[in-house]
């Protein structure tokens, strides 16, 4: 109809559209082949350089045409004067910000800017923080510009105090800005660091004590920070950002890296040794010295997959401490870190160790640091208080949950149950994390009580255990029972049992026995009401020389065609079988 406008279909709108974008990326690929072959030839040009900015003005995130840019403006440098080459990268400058407010979070231009900065022959540095504080205004967890302002104050020497401000401007217009809160805790320890304690007069209690962690905040400034923290939470309970930080204030204080314990097997002929964090094998750096003599042997962790780990043992040659009549002295060097434990193993006994006893000052409680015990106490009130107002508040949970694991683990274990078993109600998508947590909480407890009755057998039946943890700790028990619990698998940890004799492990839901391997003293085994249901789950209890009782009665394994002869084939040394 004649005067009226046509009006495009969809489908010819989208047809337009395709062909512009494909116009578009012809001359894209066109540019960036002629780019690539410049820089084949060597071309380094002003030119180049302007092509490289077109390219880069569309996509910013083209690593390559970065590489090619810094190679020009290195030449360029070579053969400008300085002040044409300040003029250079002051444009350079302007042109990365012409990316950075098409891609904010561009990994290339963020990374050219500081590179750019660094080689910039008279840098404004307050002009990079105000950039930063531009971006920050826009995007306050753009961590991309947060590591970039921290390179700008490293390099332009910004006081530490006046970053700490930043920070409490920052935190002051919203609580919830976790990047001003971790930002706030690599500046603290800079400006109010905690006074180290004078070293112990005494030798041994010098090598076997906690080290306190090196980046502690002297106790005056952390009632400051616990001020504004508790303000922030008080504000908005439910916010993560404040209760990451105050448990960071509350702080994890970290074990010395020293020998644990040292266990010498007459018998068996082996040396285990406990490290009280895991090392990697190619760095331990143990040497072994026998009466005086060092022994060639080698070193190896309890389980092939385990190439991390806090237990490695090592085989003596024959008839080297068999004879019961002869009495040794064996120390262990630990060059790695200059430091050893010595070891006697005497006339008429078959085995020895020498160890740390695990208190809960030294072992458990450093899952916070041990603040002088008022305060701890009267964070706990504050938290207290808090939880009165807000009785299903997850954090507020959790947080009271560690404080009372930093005063009195075994004290406060009955309160700690109780707000485990409310954390899983109101944070259900979250239970098996809190199941495990508290399966932790409690073999750490269950491990000091059996430290405290000074006994080899370690009993932790019917308490729904999921998961098993700190089983360095357990090198020297002779006897376990994890009977009526919620485990799933045996992990490959479970070989550092390296006394372990009995095994009790019924009515749990196990189908893995990966850490039932090479345990030297296992004799009996009992895992009825388990979910084995393979012949080959059982292979590994083959490693197991001494294996003389199984009793595996109410697994699907059993009822397996031709089981009970392929079991007799597989585990020759079992004498008593309960199916």
């Amino acid at each position: 109809m004649h005067g009226r406008l046509k009006i495009k279909s969809t489908a010819q709108q989208e047809e337009e559209k395709r062909k512009e974008r494909e116009k578009k990326l012809k001359l894209y690929v066109t540019a960036r082949d002629v780019c690539f072959s410049q820089r084949k030839e060597g071309v380094l040009d002003e030119e180049a350089l302007q092509l490289t900015q077109q390219l880069l003005s569309s996509n910013p995130d083209f690593s390559t045409l970065w590489n090619y840019r810094r190679e020009i403006l290195m030449h360029l440098e070579t053969v400008r004067e300085e002040d044409d080459v300040q003029k250079i990268y002051e444009s350079e400058l302007s042109f990365v910000e012409r990316c950075l407010r098409q891609n904010p979070k561009s990994y290339g231009s963020w990374h050219h800017r500081g590179w750019v900065s660094a080689r910039l022959p008279r840098p404004d540095w307050v002009r990079e923080l105000s950039l930063c504080d531009r971006c920050l205004s826009l995007d306050e967890r753009n961590f991309h510009c947060w590591d970039y302002r921290r390179v700008v104050v490293r390099m332009s020497g910004v006081a530490v105090d006046q970053e700490l401000r930043f920070t409490d401007r920052l935190i002051g217009s919203n609580f919830s800005n976790y990047s001003s809160w971790h930002y706030r805790s690599t500046l603290l320890p800079l400006l109010h660091l905690e006074s180290p304690e004078p070293l112990s007069p005494t030798p041994q209690l010098a090598k076997t004590s906690p080290r306190t962690n090196s980046h502690r905040v002297c106790e005056e400034q952390l009632l400051k920070e616990y001020e504004l923290v508790q303000n922030a939470f008080f504000t908005d309970p439910n916010d993560q950002s404040a209760w990451f930080y105050y448990r960071w204030l509350l702080g994890r204080a970290e074990r010395e890296e020293m020998i644990s314990c040292v266990y010498v097997s007459r018998e068996e002929e082996r040396v285990a040794v406990c490290f009280s964090k895991p090392v990697h094998g190619q760095a331990v750096g143990l040497m072994l010295v026998l009466d005086g003599q060092p022994q060639q042997v080698e070193w190896r962790s309890v389980h092939p997959r385990l190439r991390h780990s806090p237990v490695w043992v090592c085989d003596l040659p024959p008839a080297t401490i068999s004879d019961i009549g002869n009495e040794h002295n064996l120390t262990v060097h630990w060059t790695e870190n200059h430091t050893h434990r010595d070891c006697a193993l005497y006339t008429g006994r078959s085995q020895s160790w020498c160890r740390d006893s695990a208190t809960d000052l030294e072992l458990f409680r450093s899952e916070l640091s041990v603040e002088k015990t008022s305060v701890l106490q009267s964070e706990l009130q504050t938290c207290n208080q808090l939880q009165e107002l807000e009785p299903l508040n997850k954090w507020c949970l959790l947080t009271i949950v560690l404080l009372m694991r930093a005063l009195d683990p075994l004290g406060y274990e009955k309160e700690t149950l109780a707000h485990f078993q409310t954390l899983k109600e109101v944070d259900s998508m979250r239970s098996a994390y809190y199941g495990d947590l508290c399966s932790k909480f409690i073999i750490e407890n269950t491990i000091l009580k059996m430290e405290y009755a000074e006994v080899r057998v370690f009993s932790i039946s019917n308490k729904k255990l999921s998961t098993l943890c700190h089983l360095d700790q357990l090198l020297l028990v002779t006897h376990i029972n994890l009977s009526s619990n919620e485990l799933e698998r045996l992990p490959p940890q479970f070989c550092m049992l390296q006394c372990l004799e009995v095994l009790e492990a019924d009515n749990n839901s196990i189908e893995d026995l990966e850490g039932v391997y090479q345990l030297p003293k296992l004799e009996e085994i009992s895992l009825k009401n388990n979910k084995i249901s393979k012949i080959e789950d059982l292979a590994l209890l083959a490693s197991c020389p001494k294996l003389r009782s199984l009793d595996l009665r109410g697994n699907p394994v059993t009822q397996m065609a031709n089981f009970l002869s392929d079991i007799a084939k597989l585990l020759p040394s079992v004498t008593d079988l309960q199916l």
